[in-house]
């Protein structure tokens, strides 16, 4: 994968991270929004140094825990190196969220007015390079006679719009439930609030990774979503690493594909 010379500058490097490639385990971790990075080219979006650091242009967090799960897990890790605010790679093209001209509270004055050249060429950059990643690495294994179990780390912020959310961890699920129903039923009786597609779901549009990798060839697959409050640092990003390592682990070995 070559980088585009109008777009990352060399020192930036490419759209896509990918971090053990050569891992054992079935598990296939996607982080699409790992990085609050804004590509020079972009400047700053109009958006101020708070924003830029905000939930608005990335999950906290999210990139940490799913380096540990990697590790625990002997899982691949493709994740997204720019903001979403450039490009939310969990948005199909058509999507207005893909690049938004308001994300939460923020109304983002550099997505303002795009044409289509412009759209085509953050696509092209951003969104493709990262799911032909994750789609070469599924179709790799699958040609191995590996199964794959197709897993998005994400995190959500504990108060949107002035609501405070109760859910800790969501466990999303499109139209398979099957891990989400395993995973689910695992975690009853846990310390932690785990509910089912909260706090977003299906409905929201945010099962589009899982709907492009998985569902066509049923993989098994899941959403994860943390509150950002319960990782926002190492001592807290491995307790949630390890209860999430434990939940999937017991779930995947109860589960005959």
């Amino acid at each position: 994968m070559t980088v585009r010379s109008d777009f990352f500058t060399q020192a930036e490097g490419q759209a896509v991270g990918v971090e053990n490639a050569a891992a054992k385990g079935d598990v296939l971790l996607v982080c699409e929004h790992a990085s609050a990075t804004i590509p020079e080219k972009f400047g700053t979006l109009g958006l101020s140094p708070d924003v830029l650091s905000s939930h608005a242009a990335w999950d906290p967090g999210a990139l940490a825990v799913a380096r540990l799960l990697s590790k625990s897990l002997d899982a691949t890790l493709v994740y997204q190196r720019f903001s979403r605010l450039v490009y939310d790679c969990n948005r199909p093209p058509e999507s207005p969220s893909a690049m938004p001209v308001k994300s939460e509270i923020y109304n983002i004055p550099g997505n303002l007015d795009l044409s289509e050249a412009e759209r085509f060429a953050r696509t092209s950059a951003l969104y493709v390079p990262f799911h032909d990643r994750v789609s070469e690495i599924i179709a790799g294994r699958q040609a191995a006679g590996r199964r794959v179990v197709v897993v998005t780390i994400h995190s959500f912020t504990p108060v949107y719009h002035g609501q405070f959310r109760q859910v800790q961890i969501g466990i999303l699920h499109d139209s398979d439930s099957r891990l989400a129903d395993v995973m689910l039923a695992g975690a009853e009786g846990s310390a932690l609030t785990v509910k089912r597609n909260d706090p977003y779901g299906p409905e929201d549009g945010v099962t589009h990774t899982l709907r492009l990798h998985a569902l066509p060839d049923g993989l098994l697959n899941v959403m994860i979503e943390i509150r950002n409050d319960l990782i926002t640092n190492e001592g807290e990003q491995a307790a949630i690493a390890g209860f999430l390592h434990e939940l999937m682990g017991k779930a995947l070995s109860s589960i005959d594909e």
